[in-house]
């Protein structure tokens, strides 16, 4: 902070002060100006203190759950202030905060408090900030907002009876906080409360003079904002007054209480005998006057009480009951505290840069308050220019502009806090006059240097050489250090300055600067000094010594050193306890001293330094002593009770927390009774190494009260509170866990759910208690533990509209048994159809245990980086500061947010937050914290749930294999697994492959695959060839490592591999498809290399006219052969056939006639051109090529496919999205044909099975057919693609059709009629294959085709697939048939049919 703040420091720091004092005649201050007082001169603007203070601060209040809390604060300034609230030491976020909210004063106001066994967001310390821009910030009181816990009765009413004219009480204790809300009833109606009949303030009822009336059923009432909690009812008898008399006994005992200046209080006390006793009051041996006093009043049964304390009222008071047969008194301590208070506030200062200053703080209080300081909100940390003198006082040395602001001195002990501050302006410097300004001093020097003083000598500037009006300021600093102090001459012309309380063996940096009456002159070159070494100094005192005077102070004696150097003025006594890193200190002047209020046997170290005049001497060494033992303080911790059998009952506690032990412990005093004997007690002690003990030889089926108290050799601590546990009517079995519960019922609420369930059937074997376990999904997130007597449980804090899954299992000291599950959907937060509470008025339903210490709370997952996670969370059982004084640790655990996962990793910290690192990528990781102080643990805090960022894959995909595609040679199908460490989600992979494994991995093939796919078919390979495959994954942060190379040599060429002109096939595989070119693409004018490198067609376009021309006359001739054939047909037989052939709907069914044929009105999609293959043949050596051949727009007449090898063109290319399987071929002939979409009716497409032959092996008279109708998959506008296998990916897409060229014996079928309205078509919609390619072999092939649909039927225009010709079987039986030919009639029509459709097909395409 100091070397920040003096950075901005300028050269003229201290000129304005200097030179208006010197105008006024008279030395230049070197104090600050206080309140009041600004230092005034010619010219200067002086700024006035703001008032900037609170009108209103928040108090402690205590508050119910559901209900509404303001906590006031208003502050007062000119402009207005900005308020803001901080809870536990954190500014809260009020804006996106429902339940909190700001009011327009400042005052803030919480609706619908929330508080819980496990979510407590409204209980703390609450803080009140107001800011005003450009001038400061200043804090209010702490203020502690306690929310009353849910009800619970330590005690209730038990039946008992009462002599007339006697009192009696009826316990009903509840927690404090809940002590308000305690009403009573009798006889179900309300009970009025009277001087006859009281309340005392812990709940209980007193009734004195009892009368018949009194007699009843009574039961309190505990109304905390939810339904009443009732407790038991008891009867209470008032008995006629008997003739005998009876023992003198107290029914109601005074305890120690501590109090605050102001409140009241009531000191209990009641008796019971006959005759009937009076009571009477003592305070330190002095007899109380109740009768006459204002302040004291005895209440009925004898109770005192006392109003409006003062430290006066502190004591012992001393409960006399008397009846004139005996008498009986109990006694009490009262202690009396006080909040702090300011003996003396701050004031405002004004000063100038470099300059000293001290704000001065006087507090009192009991206990003594501590106090900090605050500037603008902030803490001020103690250093070598901000320190605390005079115990309470802050001092500021070498002022810098950034110092500027308020200040506020904060006092707090145990009962409150308080707080004062004052403002701090820093003056500018005046301008300086019209005339000339001094130069710089000459001649700087070091007279004398010592150890902790430098005298500084120099000359008069050379603008002045006589310089008897100058004054003059030295401004220093250490070496590295910005902040500058200033040491002012005393008096004009003199030139030398001696400054004070330096450090030995440290270097300085001076300068000088002159002032006259026009202001401050330049600033002399720096001078650089170090200081002596310490000499001259006392030696070490001598036999110091320390011992134990009580359990809380120690003294100390030594001797004067023998190395003296000098007078000793006083002595230094530093102390601090063994194990901390504070040291206090005390000045003495004797050669003894005694220090008091320290701890109870805590172990404290001790050293004395002698002070002469040159400064501290030699420390002594250390001299370590403990302070005395005393009782403990403090009880035993966490008491549980263990019922083993039928007669015996295990006790186990902890030592009491260590800083209240006050000695060794030296055994444990265990005192148990009968619950229904409160006066027969027995005891029973145990050494102090014993943590448990076996209490043998008890009643069956009996309720027994047990507690333990500590001793050390002093005596006997307090003892815990009082314990039950009832031994079993008969000895169970606990050699096994029990089994399951025999019976388990959820009831959902908003955010709770109750249960509630019944004890196994076997209950002979022994149940401890019940397990719930419970989470959204999964029972493991949450496991609380009940007694075995409850029968039910209200989980809460639950979210609304989510599904729990709920388990419960019993348990005894074996293990746990069978769970039983149920699940539970809790009601959505509009269900206001049943409330969030449920009560079951059961005769005895206990709660867990308290435990110890309470878990952290807040517990926060800050994420980092992908392997990163910051834990934070906060202890309520530290003070607001969240200051960790003690020994107590924290304990993280984490673990995956996996069910399945139940292995935690643990860590330990000793701070508020935890580092966790080297997390999974990408990862829901869940942590709990938990909190140990000493043998104390707490139990694990709420969840907190994070997700690590996602990273680039570490690890690359596994499980990389090639296999060859069935009847496809050149086709390799890749498959792989995602890698196991892919570190987010993966959006991608690319496979590179190549032929060389040495190969730099740039010159490799790559192949990219969109999504989430693990398989990828590659098609187009050199046969009989070695390849290397690599895989990369991807996701949103990058790319990972490559696989290992796989090795794949794709398969030798055999026969049936073979096609004319060895051409091989090209047909897309199983599960491929190429993709939509577009119709921007540009035909290649030659082949283009596949991505393997094989040679391309050798074709040039002087061979392709060629072709065409042979194409076109090729066509001429078919179509003239089929007439001659077509005539010589005419019997009933061939025309029934020649009418199933035109149906697009046969399936071994040839229905329908040419009267249900329109001319076809093909429309075709100008903007796209895509041409696919397809391929569907079960034959494992398919020979026939399936590459799409594209078409010149001129050129209709089909093509023999046998000159395919001739033109055979590749071309590798790639569409991620369009099917499961890519694949990447493409052939082109000259020029690119557009895709073809007919429309067709949207019913489901009908199944027909076709065979045609092979048109390489028929003979020429057998491969021609009469059918001109018909179409084969090979037909001019029949082509589609496969993307898996029917199975695969049926149902996905759209049929398609596609054109490319045919066998010449084929020709088209007719497609129905487009309905009206202009068509549409979605290009990315990928196509779902309806067709087969037909092989050139003779096995028989499935081949599913699209139904054309009904005509007339207006449906929106799809992509279609054009049927094929008929089957093997079918279209021999018409060649054997051929005596039988078409009539003369017949044949005009259908070779009219078909010029038409020839002459319709040309235009479309010319056009």
């Amino acid at each position: 902070m100091a070397a920040e703040r003096g950075a901005r420091r300028l050269l003229s720091t201290s000129s304005f002060w200097l030179c208006c004092l010197l105008l006024l005649g008279r030395p230049a201050p070197t104090a600050a100006a206080r309140s009041g007082s600004p230092p005034q001169s010619a010219g200067s603007s002086i700024r006035t203190f703001t008032p900037f203070y609170f009108l209103v601060e928040p108090v402690d209040t205590l508050s119910v759950r559901g209900s509404s809390v303001i906590l006031n604060c208003s502050a007062y300034s000119e402009p207005s202030p900005k308020i803001e609230w901080k809870k536990d030491g954190t500014f809260l976020n009020l804006v996106s905060d429902d339940r909190r909210q700001l009011l327009s004063d400042g005052s803030l106001f919480i609706s619908n408090v929330v508080h819980s066994k496990h979510n407590k967001p409204d209980e703390g310390y609450y803080q009140c900030v107001a800011t005003v821009e450009s001038l400061g910030t200043i804090v209010s009181r702490t203020a502690k907002l306690t929310v009353a816990g849910l009800p619970r009765f330590a005690s209730q009413p038990e039946p008992s009876s009462v002599y007339a004219g006697n009192s009696a009480i009826l316990n009903c204790e509840v927690n404090v906080d809940l002590v308000p809300f305690v009403r009573w009833e009798q006889n179900r109606q309300p009970l009025l409360l009277d001087d006859r009949v009281i309340k005392l303030p812990s709940g209980t009822l007193v009734i004195s003079n009892a009368t018949e009336g009194d007699g009843g059923l009574y039961r309190c009432i505990v109304e905390s904002g939810g339904p009443p909690k009732y407790s038991d009812e008891a009867e209470l008898k008032v008995l006629p007054d008997p003739e005998f008399t009876s023992n003198l006994v107290f029914l109601k005992q005074p305890s120690s209480l501590v109090r605050v200046i102001g409140q009241s209080v009531v000191l209990p006390c009641v008796a019971s005998g006959l005759p009937t006793p009076t009571i009477r009051w003592m305070k330190n041996e002095e007899a109380l006057d109740t009768e006459s006093s204002e302040k004291l009043v005895l209440l009925a049964g004898g109770s005192l009480e006392i109003s409006d304390v003062t430290e006066d009222d502190a004591g012992t008071y001393f409960c006399i009951a008397d009846n004139g047969n005996e008498t009986i008194e109990a006694q009490a301590e009262l202690t009396v505290q006080a909040q702090p208070e300011f003996l003396k506030q701050p004031t405002n200062i004004y000063a100038h840069e470099s300059m000293d200053i001290v704000f001065e703080c006087e507090v009192t209080g009991k206990p003594t308050p501590t106090v900090k300081w605050v500037k603008n909100g902030d803490m001020v940390i103690p250093s070598d220019y901000f320190k605390i003198v005079k115990e309470h006082n802050l001092q500021v040395l070498g002022l810098v502009k950034s110092d500027e602001g308020f200040y506020q001195c904060i006092a707090e002990n145990d009962v409150g806090n308080a707080q004062a501050g004052a403002q701090l302006i820093i003056l500018e410097h005046a301008p300086a006059t019209t005339g000339p300004l001094p130069s710089a001093p000459r001649d700087v020097v070091a007279s004398l240097v010592s150890t902790r003083f430098i005298k500084l000598t120099w000359r008069t500037p050379a603008s002045d050489p006589h310089g008897d009006n100058l004054t003059y300021s030295v401004f220093y600093t250490k070496e590295g250090i910005a902040r500058e102090r200033v040491e002012n001459t005393s008096r004009p012309g003199e030139m030398q300055v001696t400054i004070q309380n330096l450090m030995p063996a440290t270097v300085y940096i001076f300068r000088v600067m002159a002032q006259n009456k026009h202001g401050s002159g330049e600033s002399s070159a720096p001078l650089r000094v170090e200081t002596q070494p310490e000499v001259q100094l006392p030696g070490p005192a001598p036999n110091i010594r320390a011992y134990a005077a009580s359990p809380t102070s120690i003294t100390v004696t030594w001797e004067t050193p023998l190395s003296g150097n000098g007078e000793i003025q006083n002595y230094k006594l530093y102390y601090m306890e063994k194990g901390t890193d504070k040291e206090q200190d005390v000045d003495v002047s004797s050669h003894s001293h005694t220090i008091n209020g320290l701890k109870k046997y805590t172990e404290y170290s001790f050293r004395v330094v002698a002070y002469n005049r040159h400064g501290p001497g030699v420390s002594t060494e250390d001299v370590a002593v403990r302070t005395l033992s005393d009782v403990p303080s403090a009880a035993p911790q966490n008491l549980s009770l263990e019922v083993r059998n039928s007669k015996s009952i295990v006790i186990h506690w902890q030592p009491p927390p260590p800083a209240t032990q006050n000695g060794q412990i030296t055994g444990y005093k265990i005192r148990y009774r009968k619950a229904s004997r409160k006066s027969d007690v027995t005891e029973t002690l145990v050494p102090g190494t014993q943590s448990s003990q076996l209490i043998e030889g008890l009643d069956r089926g009996t309720e027994y009260n047990f507690r333990v108290a500590a001793l050390t050799v002093n005596g006997t601590g307090p003892a815990t509170d009082w314990l039950s546990a009832e031994t079993f009517e008969s000895d169970l079995d606990e050699t096994r866990v029990p089994e399951v519960p025999s019976s388990l019922h959820v009831r959902p609420l908003v955010t709770s759910i109750v249960v509630s369930w019944t004890p196994p059937e076997n209950q002979n074997i022994v149940v401890r208690g019940y397990a719930i376990g419970y989470g959204i999904g999964s029972p493991h997130a949450q496991t609380i533990k009940v007694d075995y007597k409850q029968r039910y449980y209200t989980i809460e804090n639950l979210d609304p509209s989510s599904h729990y899954v709920i388990t419960l299992k019993a348990f005894n000291n074996v293990g746990e048994g069978i769970p039983l599950y149920e699940s539970a959907v809790t009601r959505p937060h509009t269900d206001t159809s049943e409330v969030d509470l449920f009560v079951i008025n059961a005769p005895y339903t206990p709660v867990p245990d308290p435990t110890p210490m309470m878990p952290p709370v807040g517990v926060q997952a800050s994420i980092l980086s992908h392997d990163t996670i910051r834990i934070t969370w906060a202890d309520n059982s530290l003070p607001k500061h969240q200051k960790i004084t003690d020994s107590r640790y924290y304990t993280v655990r984490w673990k995956t947010n996996i069910p399945a996962n139940t292995k935690y990793k643990n860590a330990n910290a000793t701070t508020l937050s935890y580092l966790v690192t080297g997390l999974k990528a990408n990862t829901l990781y869940e942590f709990s914290v938990m909190v140990t102080k000493g043998r104390r643990s707490s139990t694990w805090s709420m969840t907190a749930h994070g997700t690590t960022f996602e990273y680039a894959p570490t690890s690359p995909p596994k499980d990389v294999t090639v296999v060859s595609k069935e009847g496809k040679p050149r086709t390799i199908i890749v498959n792989w697994q995602p890698p196991s460490e892919a570190n987010g989600k993966i959006t991608g992979y690319i496979i590179y492959y190549s032929t060389d494994v040495n190969a730099e991995i740039h010159d490799w093939v790559i192949e990219p695959v969109v999504g989430n796919r693990l398989t990828h078919q590659i098609q187009e390979l050199t046969l009989d060839t070695p390849y290397y495959f690599k895989i990369q994954a991807r996701n949103s942060k990058g790319m990972g490592p490559l696989s290992e190379a796989v090795q794949f040599r794709t398969p030798k060429a055999d026969s049936s591999d073979k096609m004319p002109n060895d051409q091989a096939s090209g047909s897309a595989g199983k599960g491929s498809r190429l993709p939509d070119l577009g119709s921007d693409y540009k035909p290649p004018m030659s082949g283009s290399n596949s991505p393997h490198g094989s040679p391309t067609s050798p074709l040039d376009s002087s061979m392709l006219l060629v072709i065409i021309v042979s194409v076109g006359v090729v066509t001429i001739v078919v179509v003239v052969v089929i007439a001659v054939f077509c005539t010589r047909r005419t019997t009933s037989h061939q025309k029934k056939k020649r009418a199933a052939c035109k149906s697009v709907n046969g399936s071994h069914k040839y229905k329908g006639n040419s009267k249900d044929v329109k001319p076809p009105d093909l429309w075709i999609h100008h903007e796209r051109l895509e041409l696919k293959p397809i391929d569907k043949s079960p034959d494992p050596n398919p020979i026939m090529t399936d590459t799409p051949i594209p078409r010149n727009s001129q050129d209709i007449t089909p093509v023999d496919n046998s000159m395919d090898s001739n033109i055979h063109q590749r071309r590798n290319s790639y569409r991620g999205h369009e099917s499961e399987d890519s694949m990447s071929t493409l052939a082109g002939r000259r020029g690119m044909r557009p895709k073809m979409m007919m429309p067709f009716d949207s019913q489901p497409p009908q199944q027909s099975v076709r065979n045609t032959p092979s048109t390489d092996t028929m003979p020429a008279s057998s491969s021609q057919t009469c059918c001109t109708d018909h179409q084969d998959p090979e037909g001019a506008t029949s082509s589609s693609y496969l993307a898996s296998s029917q199975e695969e990916d049926s149902g996905q897409s759209l049929p398609t059709a596609h054109v490319r060229p045919s066998h010449p014996l084929k020709s088209f079928a007719v497609p129905a009629i487009p309905p009206p309205g202009p068509p549409t078509y979605d290009p990315a919609l990928p196509s779902t294959p309806l067709l087969s390619q037909q092989a050139l072999n003779h096995h028989i092939h499935s081949v599913k085709t699209a139904s054309i649909g009904t005509l007339g039927r207006s449906r929106p225009p799809m992509p279609v697939v054009v049927p094929s010709a008929p089957d093997v079987q079918e279209t021999t039986r018409m060649l054997e048939d051929s005596e039988s030919s078409y009539e003369p009639d017949e044949l005009t029509k259908e070779m009219a049919h078909l010029e038409g459709l020839m002459k319709d097909l040309n235009a479309i395409t010319t056009a």
